[in-house]
Protein backbone atom coordinates (compact mmCIF):
# COMPACT_ATOMS: atom_id res chain seq x y z
CA UNK A 1 0.00 0.00 0.00
CA UNK A 2 3.08 2.57 0.44
CA UNK A 3 3.92 1.85 -2.88
CA UNK A 4 0.50 2.21 -4.62
CA UNK A 5 0.27 5.58 -2.72
CA UNK A 6 3.95 6.86 -3.65
CA UNK A 7 5.00 6.88 -0.08
CA UNK A 8 7.93 3.92 0.33
CA UNK A 9 10.79 6.13 -0.87
CA UNK A 10 9.96 8.58 2.27
CA UNK A 11 10.03 5.60 5.19
CA UNK A 12 12.35 2.79 6.17
CA UNK A 13 10.44 -0.04 7.21
CA UNK A 14 11.77 -2.25 10.28
CA UNK A 15 10.13 -5.65 11.22
CA UNK A 16 10.22 -7.83 14.12
CA UNK A 17 9.00 -11.23 16.05
CA UNK A 18 10.27 -14.38 15.39
CA UNK A 19 13.97 -13.30 13.87
CA UNK A 20 16.48 -15.82 15.05
CA UNK A 21 18.72 -16.79 11.86
CA UNK A 22 20.22 -15.16 8.69
CA UNK A 23 17.23 -16.67 6.56
CA UNK A 24 14.66 -14.79 8.59
CA UNK A 25 16.34 -11.83 7.86
CA UNK A 26 17.04 -12.35 3.97
CA UNK A 27 12.92 -13.88 3.94
CA UNK A 28 12.24 -10.29 5.65
CA UNK A 29 14.09 -8.04 3.62
CA UNK A 30 12.63 -9.80 0.49
CA UNK A 31 9.19 -8.88 1.52
CA UNK A 32 10.51 -5.34 1.62
CA UNK A 33 12.29 -4.55 5.41
CA UNK A 34 15.30 -2.44 5.80
CA UNK A 35 15.41 -3.18 9.49
CA UNK A 36 15.23 -5.95 11.61
CA UNK A 37 14.85 -6.17 15.42
CA UNK A 38 15.61 -8.63 17.86
CA UNK A 39 13.80 -9.65 21.10
CA UNK A 40 13.95 -13.05 22.47
CA UNK A 41 16.88 -14.39 21.21
CA UNK A 42 19.41 -11.43 22.59
CA UNK A 43 17.43 -12.28 25.70
CA UNK A 44 18.74 -15.75 25.72
CA UNK A 45 21.66 -14.35 24.64
CA UNK A 46 21.81 -12.29 28.38
CA UNK A 47 20.76 -15.50 30.12
CA UNK A 48 17.10 -15.43 29.95
CA UNK A 49 15.32 -18.49 30.73
CA UNK A 50 11.65 -17.96 29.42
CA UNK A 51 10.29 -18.45 33.00
CA UNK A 52 7.88 -15.31 31.89
CA UNK A 53 7.59 -13.80 35.08
CA UNK A 54 9.06 -10.39 33.77
CA UNK A 55 5.67 -8.68 34.85
CA UNK A 56 6.28 -9.91 38.88
CA UNK A 57 9.66 -8.81 39.52
CA UNK A 58 10.88 -11.69 40.35
CA UNK A 59 13.56 -12.59 37.50
CA UNK A 60 15.70 -15.12 38.98
CA UNK A 61 18.33 -13.92 36.31
CA UNK A 62 18.35 -10.34 37.09
CA UNK A 63 16.79 -9.16 34.03
CA UNK A 64 13.69 -8.22 34.00
CA UNK A 65 13.89 -7.08 38.03
CA UNK A 66 14.35 -4.37 40.30
CA UNK A 67 15.62 -6.28 43.05
CA UNK A 68 19.44 -5.82 43.76
CA UNK A 69 19.29 -8.79 44.91
CA UNK A 70 17.99 -10.98 42.02
CA UNK A 71 19.92 -8.46 39.36
CA UNK A 72 23.11 -9.64 41.02
CA UNK A 73 23.09 -12.95 39.73
CA UNK A 74 22.47 -11.02 35.87
CA UNK A 75 25.87 -12.58 33.61
CA UNK A 76 24.98 -10.88 30.28
CA UNK A 77 27.65 -8.67 28.45
CA UNK A 78 27.87 -6.78 24.60
CA UNK A 79 30.37 -9.09 23.31
CA UNK A 80 27.62 -11.94 23.71
CA UNK A 81 25.32 -9.37 21.86
CA UNK A 82 27.81 -8.55 19.36
CA UNK A 83 28.92 -12.23 18.94
CA UNK A 84 25.68 -13.05 17.78
CA UNK A 85 24.25 -10.66 15.82
CA UNK A 86 27.75 -11.10 14.03
CA UNK A 87 26.78 -14.99 13.24
CA UNK A 88 23.79 -13.73 11.83
CA UNK A 89 25.38 -11.19 10.12
CA UNK A 90 27.75 -13.60 8.54
CA UNK A 91 24.63 -16.08 7.56
CA UNK A 92 22.97 -13.49 5.94
CA UNK A 93 26.07 -12.92 3.45
CA UNK A 94 26.77 -16.60 3.00
CA UNK A 95 22.62 -16.46 1.87
CA UNK A 96 23.14 -13.78 -0.42
CA UNK A 97 26.16 -15.10 -2.01
CA UNK A 98 24.50 -18.59 -3.20
CA UNK A 99 21.43 -16.11 -4.50
CA UNK A 100 24.10 -14.27 -6.43
CA UNK A 101 23.91 -11.24 -4.85
CA UNK A 102 26.32 -8.82 -3.07
CA UNK A 103 24.32 -6.77 -0.30
CA UNK A 104 20.96 -6.65 0.96
CA UNK A 105 19.88 -3.49 -0.83
CA UNK A 106 19.72 -5.55 -3.91
CA UNK A 107 16.41 -7.72 -2.28
CA UNK A 108 15.07 -5.63 -0.88
CA UNK A 109 11.23 -5.53 -1.57
CA UNK A 110 12.12 -8.59 -4.61
CA UNK A 111 8.95 -10.57 -3.29
CA UNK A 112 9.55 -12.07 -6.81
CA UNK A 113 12.11 -14.12 -5.21
CA UNK A 114 10.04 -15.87 -3.04
CA UNK A 115 7.94 -18.83 -4.10
CA UNK A 116 5.49 -20.85 -1.86
CA UNK A 117 6.09 -23.97 -1.17
CA UNK A 118 3.83 -26.93 -2.68
CA UNK A 119 3.11 -28.85 0.15
CA UNK A 120 -1.09 -29.67 0.82
CA UNK A 121 -0.37 -27.45 4.73
CA UNK A 122 0.19 -24.46 2.77
CA UNK A 123 -2.15 -24.44 -0.25
CA UNK A 124 -4.79 -23.11 1.47
CA UNK A 125 -3.48 -20.07 2.37
CA UNK A 126 -3.28 -17.24 -0.05
CA UNK A 127 -0.20 -15.40 -0.43
CA UNK A 128 -0.69 -13.29 -3.02
CA UNK A 129 -1.08 -9.83 -1.83
CA UNK A 130 2.46 -10.76 0.02
CA UNK A 131 4.24 -11.70 -3.51
CA UNK A 132 2.42 -9.07 -5.54
CA UNK A 133 4.70 -6.80 -7.28
CA UNK A 134 3.52 -3.40 -7.60
CA UNK A 135 5.74 -0.29 -9.45
CA UNK A 136 8.09 1.58 -7.39
CA UNK A 137 10.71 1.86 -5.68
CA UNK A 138 11.58 -0.65 -2.93
CA UNK A 139 13.69 1.12 -0.62
CA UNK A 140 13.42 4.22 1.77
CA UNK A 141 15.29 7.05 -0.69
CA UNK A 142 14.65 10.73 0.83
CA UNK A 143 14.46 12.35 4.10
CA UNK A 144 10.48 13.30 5.40
CA UNK A 145 11.21 16.16 7.33
CA UNK A 146 8.87 16.26 10.75
CA UNK A 147 6.65 18.96 10.42
CA UNK A 148 7.53 20.52 13.73
CA UNK A 149 10.71 21.97 13.52
CA UNK A 150 10.64 22.56 17.57
CA UNK A 151 11.20 26.21 16.70
CA UNK A 152 8.92 27.12 19.52
CA UNK A 153 10.97 25.57 22.47
CA UNK A 154 14.06 26.48 20.95
CA UNK A 155 14.05 29.73 20.80
CA UNK A 156 12.94 29.49 24.47
CA UNK A 157 16.10 27.78 25.49
CA UNK A 158 18.27 30.29 24.29
CA UNK A 159 16.65 32.59 26.60
CA UNK A 160 17.12 30.41 29.70
CA UNK A 161 20.18 29.16 29.30
CA UNK A 162 21.84 31.05 31.79
CA UNK A 163 20.19 29.98 34.35
CA UNK A 164 21.26 26.13 32.77
CA UNK A 165 24.57 27.50 32.96
CA UNK A 166 23.99 29.08 36.61
CA UNK A 167 21.70 27.19 38.62
CA UNK A 168 21.69 29.21 41.05
CA UNK A 169 19.48 31.38 39.21
CA UNK A 170 15.47 31.12 38.56
CA UNK A 171 13.62 32.15 36.15
CA UNK A 172 9.68 32.25 35.57
CA UNK A 173 8.88 32.09 31.28
CA UNK A 174 5.13 33.17 29.92
CA UNK A 175 3.85 31.61 26.47
CA UNK A 176 0.72 30.71 24.51
CA UNK A 177 0.88 27.00 23.56
CA UNK A 178 -0.57 25.56 20.41
CA UNK A 179 -1.41 21.53 19.55
CA UNK A 180 1.15 22.03 16.82
CA UNK A 181 4.12 22.70 19.68
CA UNK A 182 4.73 18.89 20.44
CA UNK A 183 6.85 17.51 23.20
CA UNK A 184 7.58 21.18 24.89
CA UNK A 185 10.44 20.55 27.46
CA UNK A 186 11.95 17.68 26.42
CA UNK A 187 14.94 19.77 24.17
CA UNK A 188 15.23 21.95 27.31
CA UNK A 189 15.33 18.99 30.02
CA UNK A 190 18.13 17.31 27.34
CA UNK A 191 20.46 20.42 27.97
CA UNK A 192 19.98 20.09 31.43
CA UNK A 193 21.17 16.43 31.49
CA UNK A 194 23.89 17.38 29.32
CA UNK A 195 25.12 19.69 31.86
CA UNK A 196 24.10 17.83 35.34
CA UNK A 197 23.26 14.32 34.29
CA UNK A 198 20.17 12.72 36.46
CA UNK A 199 20.85 15.37 39.43
CA UNK A 200 19.29 18.46 36.63
CA UNK A 201 18.41 21.82 37.92
CA UNK A 202 17.36 22.92 41.77
CA UNK A 203 14.06 22.94 42.52
CA UNK A 204 11.63 25.31 40.48
CA UNK A 205 14.93 26.87 39.12
CA UNK A 206 13.05 26.95 35.54
CA UNK A 207 9.13 27.35 35.37
CA UNK A 208 7.22 27.96 32.53
CA UNK A 209 3.64 29.75 32.57
CA UNK A 210 2.23 28.27 29.42
CA UNK A 211 -1.77 28.87 28.10
CA UNK A 212 -3.33 27.00 25.64
CA UNK A 213 -3.51 23.66 23.81
CA UNK A 214 -0.43 21.64 24.29
CA UNK A 215 0.57 18.92 21.95
CA UNK A 216 1.06 15.67 22.21
CA UNK A 217 4.00 14.44 24.90
CA UNK A 218 4.07 18.07 26.84
CA UNK A 219 7.27 17.00 29.54
CA UNK A 220 8.07 14.13 28.06
CA UNK A 221 11.63 12.90 30.01
CA UNK A 222 11.23 16.17 31.77
CA UNK A 223 14.02 17.21 34.66
CA UNK A 224 14.43 18.25 37.70
CA UNK A 225 13.99 21.44 38.33
CA UNK A 226 11.13 22.28 35.41
CA UNK A 227 7.89 23.05 35.80
CA UNK A 228 5.12 23.15 33.31
CA UNK A 229 2.23 24.99 34.66
CA UNK A 230 -0.21 24.83 31.78
CA UNK A 231 -3.61 27.14 31.97
CA UNK A 232 -5.29 24.53 29.07
CA UNK A 233 -5.32 20.98 28.31
CA UNK A 234 -2.90 18.51 27.68
CA UNK A 235 -3.01 15.82 24.95
CA UNK A 236 -1.47 12.37 24.09
CA UNK A 237 1.55 11.11 26.49
CA UNK A 238 1.99 14.08 29.18
CA UNK A 239 4.41 13.36 31.10
CA UNK A 240 6.43 10.13 28.79
CA UNK A 241 9.29 9.07 30.71
CA UNK A 242 9.41 12.10 32.95
CA UNK A 243 12.40 11.65 35.49
CA UNK A 244 11.76 14.92 37.50
CA UNK A 245 10.00 18.09 38.04
CA UNK A 246 6.37 19.15 37.81
CA UNK A 247 3.57 19.27 35.49
CA UNK A 248 0.17 21.03 36.50
CA UNK A 249 -2.73 21.13 33.96
CA UNK A 250 -5.31 23.26 35.06
CA UNK A 251 -8.53 23.78 32.77
CA UNK A 252 -9.08 27.54 31.78
CA UNK A 253 -12.59 26.82 32.77
CA UNK A 254 -12.93 23.98 35.20
CA UNK A 255 -15.91 21.29 35.17
CA UNK A 256 -16.03 18.30 37.18
CA UNK A 257 -15.76 15.30 34.88
CA UNK A 258 -14.05 16.96 32.09
CA UNK A 259 -11.08 15.54 30.37
CA UNK A 260 -8.10 18.02 30.47
CA UNK A 261 -5.53 15.50 29.03
CA UNK A 262 -5.33 12.24 27.16
CA UNK A 263 -4.15 8.81 26.33
CA UNK A 264 -0.67 7.24 27.63
CA UNK A 265 0.14 9.94 29.96
CA UNK A 266 2.97 9.13 32.52
CA UNK A 267 4.05 6.06 30.44
CA UNK A 268 7.58 5.08 31.97
CA UNK A 269 7.96 7.73 33.91
CA UNK A 270 10.74 7.47 36.72
CA UNK A 271 10.12 10.28 38.89
CA UNK A 272 8.55 13.74 39.28
CA UNK A 273 4.83 15.17 39.90
CA UNK A 274 1.66 15.28 37.72
CA UNK A 275 -0.91 17.02 38.37
CA UNK A 276 -4.29 17.20 36.26
CA UNK A 277 -7.48 19.12 37.40
CA UNK A 278 -9.44 16.97 34.99
CA UNK A 279 -9.78 13.29 33.43
CA UNK A 280 -7.19 11.65 31.85
CA UNK A 281 -7.81 9.36 28.68
CA UNK A 282 -6.51 5.41 28.20
CA UNK A 283 -3.69 3.89 29.77
CA UNK A 284 -2.69 6.44 32.39
CA UNK A 285 0.80 5.96 34.55
CA UNK A 286 1.50 2.35 32.48
CA UNK A 287 5.00 1.44 34.07
CA UNK A 288 5.22 3.93 35.98
CA UNK A 289 8.36 3.50 38.13
CA UNK A 290 8.70 6.69 40.46
CA UNK A 291 6.48 9.64 39.83
CA UNK A 292 3.40 10.89 41.76
CA UNK A 293 0.25 11.45 40.19
CA UNK A 294 -3.51 12.91 41.04
CA UNK A 295 -5.91 12.95 37.73
CA UNK A 296 -10.04 13.39 37.84
CA UNK A 297 -10.67 9.92 36.01
CA UNK A 298 -9.20 7.62 33.71
CA UNK A 299 -9.88 5.28 31.31
CA UNK A 300 -9.11 1.98 30.83
CA UNK A 301 -5.66 0.04 31.64
CA UNK A 302 -4.69 2.90 34.08
CA UNK A 303 -1.51 1.73 36.38
CA UNK A 304 -0.41 -1.33 33.73
CA UNK A 305 2.49 -2.74 34.88
CA UNK A 306 3.26 0.01 37.53
CA UNK A 307 6.50 -0.70 39.51
CA UNK A 308 6.69 2.17 41.77
CA UNK A 309 5.19 5.60 42.77
CA UNK A 310 2.15 6.49 43.61
CA UNK A 311 -1.36 7.68 41.34
CA UNK A 312 -4.26 9.15 43.26
CA UNK A 313 -7.58 8.96 40.89
CA UNK A 314 -10.37 11.09 42.30
CA UNK A 315 -13.21 9.55 40.01
CA UNK A 316 -14.24 6.59 37.28
CA UNK A 317 -11.74 4.63 35.83
CA UNK A 318 -11.94 2.26 33.30
CA UNK A 319 -11.63 -1.60 33.05
CA UNK A 320 -8.16 -3.48 33.97
CA UNK A 321 -7.33 -1.41 36.51
CA UNK A 322 -3.62 -2.09 37.55
CA UNK A 323 -3.11 -5.22 35.41
CA UNK A 324 0.56 -6.36 35.88
CA UNK A 325 1.06 -4.10 38.65
CA UNK A 326 3.80 -5.20 40.94
CA UNK A 327 4.86 -1.55 43.44
CA UNK A 328 3.73 1.68 43.88
CA UNK A 329 0.16 1.96 45.31
CA UNK A 330 -3.23 3.81 43.98
CA UNK A 331 -5.51 5.70 45.68
CA UNK A 332 -9.05 5.51 43.68
CA UNK A 333 -12.17 7.32 44.93
CA UNK A 334 -15.24 5.22 44.05
CA UNK A 335 -18.73 7.20 45.08
CA UNK A 336 -20.13 5.29 42.84
CA UNK A 337 -18.94 1.93 44.05
CA UNK A 338 -17.90 0.08 40.94
CA UNK A 339 -14.90 0.37 41.50
CA UNK A 340 -13.66 -3.18 41.97
CA UNK A 341 -15.56 -4.53 38.89
CA UNK A 342 -12.63 -2.84 36.91
CA UNK A 343 -9.97 -3.98 39.03
CA UNK A 344 -7.77 -6.48 37.60
CA UNK A 345 -6.96 -8.92 41.16
CA UNK A 346 -4.24 -11.05 39.24
CA UNK A 347 -1.46 -9.24 41.25
CA UNK A 348 -3.47 -6.54 43.41
CA UNK A 349 -5.69 -6.23 46.46
CA UNK A 350 -7.99 -3.69 47.27
CA UNK A 351 -8.67 -1.96 50.45
CA UNK A 352 -10.64 0.53 52.52
CA UNK A 353 -8.34 2.87 54.63
CA UNK A 354 -9.79 2.65 57.92
CA UNK A 355 -11.04 5.95 59.69
CA UNK A 356 -9.62 5.70 62.94
CA UNK A 357 -6.47 3.11 62.44
CA UNK A 358 -4.79 3.17 59.12
CA UNK A 359 -3.04 6.29 60.31
CA UNK A 360 0.01 5.60 57.40
CA UNK A 361 -2.05 5.62 54.06
CA UNK A 362 -4.72 8.04 55.64
CA UNK A 363 -2.04 10.77 56.53
CA UNK A 364 -0.03 9.90 53.13
CA UNK A 365 -3.23 10.85 50.95
CA UNK A 366 -4.13 13.63 52.96
CA UNK A 367 -0.57 15.09 52.21
CA UNK A 368 -1.05 14.59 48.12
CA UNK A 369 -4.43 15.80 48.50
CA UNK A 370 -3.42 19.13 50.31
CA UNK A 371 -0.82 19.76 47.90
CA UNK A 372 -2.53 19.17 44.82
CA UNK A 373 -5.57 21.68 46.02
CA UNK A 374 -2.86 24.14 46.70
CA UNK A 375 -1.51 23.92 42.92
CA UNK A 376 -4.26 23.15 41.03
CA UNK A 377 -7.38 24.87 43.10
CA UNK A 378 -9.84 21.63 42.32
CA UNK A 379 -13.21 22.20 43.84
CA UNK A 380 -13.55 18.48 44.21
CA UNK A 381 -10.36 17.55 45.95
CA UNK A 382 -11.17 20.84 47.85
CA UNK A 383 -14.77 19.04 49.02
CA UNK A 384 -13.36 15.69 49.59
CA UNK A 385 -10.58 17.38 52.03
CA UNK A 386 -13.15 19.47 53.45
CA UNK A 387 -14.80 16.48 54.75
CA UNK A 388 -12.00 14.24 55.03
CA UNK A 389 -13.02 11.57 57.19
CA UNK A 390 -16.51 11.35 56.12
CA UNK A 391 -15.14 10.71 51.79
CA UNK A 392 -12.21 8.85 52.94
CA UNK A 393 -14.89 6.10 53.88
CA UNK A 394 -14.96 5.75 49.76
CA UNK A 395 -11.40 5.50 48.54
CA UNK A 396 -9.88 2.34 47.92
CA UNK A 397 -5.68 1.42 48.46
CA UNK A 398 -4.52 -0.42 45.73
CA UNK A 399 -1.17 -2.50 46.46
CA UNK A 400 0.91 -5.48 44.97
CA UNK A 401 -0.18 -8.48 46.81
CA UNK A 402 3.75 -9.13 47.76
CA UNK A 403 3.86 -5.80 48.59
CA UNK A 404 5.38 -5.02 52.43
CA UNK A 405 4.53 -2.27 55.05
CA UNK A 406 5.52 0.39 55.90
CA UNK A 407 4.00 2.62 52.78
CA UNK A 408 7.20 3.09 50.15
CA UNK A 409 5.66 3.75 47.04
CA UNK A 410 8.26 5.13 45.29
CA UNK A 411 10.98 2.61 45.74
CA UNK A 412 8.34 0.22 45.03
CA UNK A 413 7.98 -1.73 48.39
Amino acid sequence: SLKANNLRELVQLQTDGGLKVGLDVVKAAMMGAEGFAFGTPLLVILGCKILRVCHLNRCTVGIATQDENLRAHYVGTVEKVVSYLTNIAEDVREILAELGFRSLDEIIGRTDLLKQIDDAKFRKFDFSTILMQVEGSNTWQKENPPFDKNSFEKSILNEIYPVIKNPQTEMIIERNIINTNRSFGTLISGEIAKFYGDQGLPKEALTFKLKGAAGQSLGAFLAEGMSLLLTGVGNDYVGKGMHGGQIIITPAIYQEGSSAAGNTCLYGATGGKLFIAGAAGERFAVRNSGALAVVEGTGDHACEYMTGGTVVILGETGINFAAGMTGGVAFVYDRQKNFIDRLNQELVFARRIDVDDDSEGKLYLKKILTSYVNRTSSPKARRILNDYREELAYFWMVTPKDMQAPLNPKEGD
